[in-house]
């Protein structure tokens, strides 16, 4: 195989969230065999050392006083520091490929930009909506929104998507009009969507669909072997891991599970999760866990008869189920997003999203089934794995 020089960018470079996780797998993937990488993100305290933390663009921050914002939105659009930080990696590094994932805001689409220039191959990771939708979940007063796909993007600004501010707002459509999808079809070879879903989003929002490329996310190779080393002997529980907010449908769940007589297991944490545990404090059969770390959530699913995905937003491609079916254990996942394409008839069921009666007949049916969890835990493995997944992006990159 021929060795390439690849530069990989994301704002942060530590296991912040699934776009970080995703971007550094990639990397000690690529390592692996043999290419040269390198990586660019935004300096931050967090950071860990990647050998190229000298070259990162200086950190911006959103909050604070005037100052601090009027220097994001200089990044926001490209502006500022941030084109003599990449243009420097870029002449010392001589990449042939750079692979953008979360740029948005903290660096930004500019990157895109100055690599097409030098001539390099440049691929984009998409994370999230921020292409299609400026405030970058599709979500409008907690409901799948899509107003903007296709269209302008003044939505943003008429129903202050941002956080419900206008200056937020404002911002956002400001940038949506500096990078439109006309700028980065032309300086972008190739954008990797995790789902069918997100692809077709794309294609609706007038994206090439010749630079389209649909690749599931695969499971971090550490927490493979890990699930592989546990015992896997099941307990009579079922188990929610993941953030405590509106959009991830967990209130929807919690409802139906504070009727049902079996054991809900919730790990995580998020704004609703005060409001949560005080609302069912005096429930037998909702045991709230707090945040766990990578060990215990292992262990958690390991042990769980399913787990539930109840979001209530256009979920990409989430690693909660990903990593769930990985253990052997079945999901029952919300029909909405990228969710359906990873569940078929032999490891989960799917419900209608926000739909209470079918979430709780769906739990039900996954009490009463006797699971293939060894079937399940051994055919996730080979779906999801490192190897398959760096084929694909192989075969993107043009190795």
């Amino acid at each position: 195989m021929e060795k390439k020089r690849i530069l990989i960018a994301n704002k942060f470079y530590y296991p912040r969230g699934g776009d970080c996780i995703v971007a550094m797998n990639l990397e000690r993937l690529l390592k692996e065999q043999g290419h040269e990488v390198a990586v660019f993100a935004m300096q931050y305290p967090e950071n860990v050392e990647s050998g190229w933390n000298s070259y990162y663009a200086s950190q911006v921050d959103f909050a604070g006083p005037l100052g601090n914002k009027l220097n994001a939105a200089e990044r926001l659009m490209g502006w500022g520091d941030i084109k003599a930080s990449f243009n420097k990696i870029l002449d010392d590094f001589r990449p042939d490929i750079v692979h953008l994932h979360n740029i948005h805001s903290y660096l930004s689409p500019i990157l895109a930009k100055l690599a097409k220039r030098r001539g390099c191959r440049v691929v984009w990771t998409l994370h999230d909506y921020k292409l299609v939708c400026p405030s970058y979940a599709c979500l409008l007063d907690g409901k799948p929104c899509e107003k903007c796909l296709g269209r302008g993007k003044m939505h943003v600004l008429k129903n202050r998507c941002m956080k419900g501010s206008l200056a937020a707002s404002a911002m956002a459509y400001i940038e949506a009009l500096k990078w439109n999808r006309n700028v980065l079809n032309r300086c972008s070879d190739a954008f990797i969507c995790p789902s069918n879903f997100m692809a077709s989003k794309m294609r609706k929002d007038g994206f090439d669909p010749q630079k389209l490329y649909v690749v599931c996310n695969h499971i971090d190779p550490e927490k493979l072997a890990l699930v592989n080393s546990l015992d896997s002997t099941r307990e009579n529980y079922y188990v929610y891991v993941g953030r405590l907010s509106a959009e991830k449908g967990v209130e929807t769940l919690l409802n139906v599970a504070s009727k049902l007589p079996y054991i809900l297991k919730v790990a995580g944490d998020g704004p609703l999760r005060k409001q949560m545990e005080d609302q069912y404090a005096g429930s037998k059969n909702i045991k709230f866990l707090g945040h766990q770390n990578a060990i215990q959530v292992a262990e958690l699913l390991s042990k769980a008869r399913f787990s539930v995905v109840p979001s209530e937003w256009y979920e990409n491609n989430p690693l909660s189920v990903i990593e769930s079916l990985c253990a052997g254990t079945p999901v029952v996942g919300a029909r909405i997003g990228g969710i359906p394409e990873l569940i078929d008839e032999g490891n989960g069921s799917i419900f209608t999203s926000g739909k209470s009666e079918e979430l709780k007949a769906a739990i039900e049916q996954a009490f009463a089934r006797e699971w293939e969890y060894d079937a399940i835990k051994e055919c996730s493995n080979k779906r999801f794995s490192p190897n398959e997944h760096l084929k694909q992006i192989m075969a993107i990159y043009g190795i």
